[in-house]
């Protein structure tokens, strides 16, 4: 994790950090937006990883819960806010969805698992363009940590708990 926090997770919020710094684009979603629409709409949300033990488990949802922040305001944030400011709707959320997806790959997933990031990612990059009120990244990080839990770490060892996975 340590590799993946440099040579991931850092540069993404330098990126983001300085864009805000400088400029403090709303586009950007740095902002709690209409929370009440957001957390009205994050009731929805192969392989599978389990966690060894709880401590595992833990450490994972934890890291779930800063990458996701950290993931959504690069791509949905940076890229998608900002090309579609600078080029229209199609173009942001074209490529913050394709560099969101692609991204994946670079965390050694299989191609299976980083075309199953497309099925959150696509209406994750629409709820963000779509949802009413200023651009926030509020409601889509929660959406991303909550799908992230169910289909990794804690979602599966929940399921081999209950002897619904073997």
């Amino acid at each position: 994790m340590r590799v993946d926090a440099v040579v991931r997770l850092v540069p993404f919020v330098a990126v983001v950090a300085i864009v805000w710094l400088v400029w403090r684009p709303s586009w950007l979603g740095i902002g709690p937006g209409w929370v009440d629409v957001q957390l009205a709409m994050t009731g929805r949300r192969g392989s599978l990883r389990v966690p060894a033990d709880r401590a595992d488990l833990a450490l994972q949802a934890g890291y779930y819960a800063v990458n996701a922040p950290i993931e959504e305001a690069m791509f949905r944030g940076l890229i998608q806010g900002g090309l579609t400011v600078l080029l229209g709707p199609a173009a942001g959320i074209a490529a913050g969805t394709a560099s969101y997806v692609l991204y994946h790959r670079l965390g050694g997933w299989a191609w299976m698992d980083v075309l199953a990031t497309a099925l959150v990612g696509v209406p994750v990059a629409l709820a963000f363009w779509l949802l009413p009120g200023p651009p926030s990244l509020l409601g889509i990080t929660l959406v991303h940590v909550g799908a992230t839990c169910g289909f990794l770490g804690p979602g599966p060892w929940l399921l081999r708990r209950i002897g619904a996975l073997s």
